[in-house]
């Protein structure tokens, strides 16, 4: 049996805590943000909308354009890269 050699990400971007930061920037609470991306037309549940913060469930490129308008901040900001 061949083992396969596997690179593992040990310094990646946990997207979840940079979103945390810019919500509680902008004085929202999780539900808030929820239901404004509820308004906006974007399906979510509290339940989801936690995980992704704590960062055991990744967020679509949708969810992160949908926070980029509720936060009024950019991509770049949300994952940590300054420009």
């Amino acid at each position: 049996m061949v083992k396969e050699n596997r690179i593992i990400q040990v310094k990646d971007i946990n997207i979840g805590n940079n979103i945390r930061k810019y919500r509680k920037q902008a004085g929202y609470k999780q539900i808030d943000m929820v239901t404004r991306l509820q308004l906006a037309g974007y399906d979510i549940s509290t339940f989801s909308y936690n995980r992704i913060e704590k960062g055991t469930q990744n967020p679509t490129v949708s969810l992160l354009l949908h926070l980029c308008n509720i936060l009024s901040c950019d991509m770049n900001e949300l994952f940590g890269i300054n420009i």
